[in-house]
């Protein structure tokens, strides 16, 4: 904790100085992660957790995002050439984080300029025809300014046959024009063309529908996205005076789709013969206004820190949906392709509106007693407000201003033991209904959800650390009514357990091991027909195995991962299950110099034993797992 703490005091005290050269020759996963519990550096990813899946809920469907810990409305995802690292926080990892949230909180952090010139070159390649080239690094103009630019062109192979072209390109800015104030303005653009609509399946019955082979575009050729996704805002933070600091971050997300598409192999037999349907959207454009203004205040008090944080939180958000059409396509067979010619039109319909103002002011309180504990909590009070606009309908209204709390506390057993506990309550986005639902991409509504948890931590010694939690989760559970409506049809309680062990075994072995163990049960509402105890897609468990070794031979390093998911759930019903899956990885990465410049080549075999298995979409509704495949990419720093 004493490390945590440093960092911790040192961001709320005053505001640190980059002065490091670009470099992404040294990006691992496994040696950077600090727990199990969720990290991305790069190309590369591990965690039991991810921002789509936390304890068994979605923290980025519920808003729960964060730019440098700032709040940040995604709409579309920060691009690969301005994002440095992506941590999920829960439990332990998140105290000192104001305003903890239920479903855990995804910390995203850019890639500043620094202070000397620079740049990467990252080429990449996998077996699936995959291949691009990436372009990253830093300018400084002066001695107060530095330019950071990324430019990405990527040919993307997907495992079930689908392709797409896209390239990104991104600027941010670091300005210090005074002592103690520090600006970064920044702007991605990420363009998608040719992205062909992969497959789902949709069983008859109470049955898995067979596997379709990897590497086989099913769909209809013309049936292409494409979209462009915009990220621009700025980060703001400067020293009112000691130990008083204000930050500002305000973010504006866009999704503008041109075209879109799905497409369902309905009423699938076990044979593999099916309905074959093509949904087709019309344009429609999502965006999001958002930011956070925080005002901290910490008093140094002997060997206590207390520090206040006054926030305010904002978001404006519009969204478009529905009005799509379909094309029946006939009788159809999985490993098929469709060959019908593209209609000469569609008939559209209008489409429906969404926008959500909310405003959320609060006030948190951390508190640290070196070598004895700490201690916080926050109260916040939102103002929510959405009006939901489908056409031949009147204008449907949503008002909430619920009281948001959370209280945390940490109490030190001993230099290597420390106890925690925490409870949070928070208003959450519950994302938009899925694309076999008779409302399709409709956004669901804002809920209330709480959680509680408690855990220890030991520090086993040498940078070796163990960490171990219960936590129990509630809130409303979401699937499809009779009528074929995604819509609340009951309550989850999500209770589990889960583990984290991370660091050096020796100085030439890191390894990063965890687990979740859940025990997640519906209970659905009086009117639900057909609702099973086990929420889809949750699996009863979840563990993982990372492990990286710095070979004798000098230079070349060995790593490996091991994944196995438990049984899960895959239908409303509770009729139909996917079986337990385990994956194991291998790769190495070789750090060598090339005109004396360092540069890493990774090369990686995932799946190593062509496990396969289904994916789950939704209650019913299917995509398969990729089969065994290589990856590599080269990375030279100047």
């Amino acid at each position: 904790m004493v490390s945590r703490l440093r960092i911790a005091a040192a961001a709320l005290v005053c505001i640190p100085a980059l002065s490091h050269a670009q470099s992404r020759s040294d990006e691992n996963a496994v040696t950077q992660a600090e727990d199990a519990f969720g990290f991305s550096v790069g190309r590369e990813s591990l965690g039991i957790y991810n921002a789509g899946n936390a304890r068994g809920f979605s923290p980025a469907a519920a808003g729960n995002l964060r730019i440098d810990g700032l709040y940040f409305d995604q709409m579309w995802g920060l691009s690969s050439t301005l994002l440095d690292s992506t941590s999920i926080k829960v439990g332990l990892s998140a105290q000192g984080y104001p305003f903890a949230a239920p479903s855990g909180i995804v910390d995203q952090t850019l890639r500043a300029p620094g202070d000397k010139a620079g740049a990467s070159v990252v080429a990449n390649w996998d077996s699936w025809g995959s291949y691009g080239l990436e372009i990253d690094g830093t300018v400084p103009i002066g001695p107060t300014f530095s330019l950071g630019y990324g430019i990405n062109g990527s040919h993307v192979g997907f495992p079930d046959g689908t392709t797409n072209w896209n390239h990104t390109e991104s600027l941010i800015a670091r300005w210090r024009p005074v002592k103690g104030v520090e600006i970064m303005p920044f702007w991605t653009l990420n363009n998608d063309y040719d992205d062909e609509a992969g497959t789902f399946y949709i069983p008859a019955g109470p049955f898995l529908p067979k596997l379709p082979r990897n590497d086989t575009n099913e769909g209809a050729g013309w049936a292409d996205f494409r979209y462009k996704g915009l990220n621009t805002g700025v980060l703001a933070s400067g020293r009112l005076a000691q130990n008083w600091l204000l930050r500002l971050g305000a973010f504006h997300s866009v999704w503008d789709v041109k075209h879109s598409w799905t497409n369902l192999l309905l009423d699938e037999q076990p044979d593999g013969s099916g309905e074959r349907v093509l949904f087709a959207d019309p344009p429609n454009r999502s965006a999001s206004n958002s930011g956070e203004l925080r005002l901290t205040h910490s008093i140094p008090d002997g060997p206590r820190l207390h520090v206040f944080h006054l926030s305010a939180r904002y978001r404006d958000a519009h969204r478009e949906f529905g009005g799509s059409d379909f094309v029946d396509f006939g009788p159809g067979r999985i490993g098929v392709k469709v060959t019908n010619p593209e209609p000469a039109s569609f008939n559209f319909s209008e489409v429906s509106r969404d926008h959500v103002k909310q405003t959320t002011v609060g006030l948190a309180y951390d508190g640290r007693w070196k070598d004895v504990g700490e201690i916080s909590f926050g109260i916040s009070k939102a103002n929510f407000r959405k009006e939901t606009e489908v056409p031949g309908d009147p204008t449907a209204v949503t008002k909430s201003n619920p009281w948001l709390y959370n209280a945390t506390a940490a109490i030190n057993l001993s230099k290597s033991i420390i106890v925690y506990g925490g409870y949070a309550r928070g208003l959450e986005e519950s994302g938009v209904a899925p694309d076999n639902a008779a409302n399709r991409k409709a956004p669901l509504p804002v809920i209330l959800t709480e959680q509680k948890d408690a855990g220890i931590r030991f520090n086993l010694g040498k940078g070796l650390k163990a960490v171990a939690g219960v936590f129990d989760l509630s809130r409303p559970y979401f699937s499809f009514d009779s009528a074929n409506v995604y819509k609340q049809v009951g309550t989850v309680r999500s209770r589990g357990v889960e583990f984290s062990v991370s660091g050096n075994l020796t100085p030439n072995l890191n390894i990063v091991a965890g687990g979740m163990f859940l025990d997640p049960r519906v209970t659905a509402d009086a009117a639900a027909t057909n609702v099973g105890s086990k929420p889809v897609g949750l699996p009863t468990h979840l563990v993982i195995l990372n492990g990286n070794w710095k070979t004798p031979v000098e230079g070349l390093e060995l790593d490996a991962g091991i994944v196995h998911r438990g049984r899960t759930p895959s239908t409303t019903d509770n009729l139909v299950f996917v079986p337990a899956r385990a994956r194991v990885d291998f790769g190495t990465h070789y750090r060598f110099k090339i005109a004396k410049r360092s540069a890493t080549f990774r090369l990686q075999m995932v799946n190593l034993f062509n496990n396969r298995g289904w994916g789950i979409a939704g209650s019913g509704v299917y995509n398969s797992n990729p089969g065994r495949y290589v990856q590599g990419y080269l990375t030279v720093d100047f």
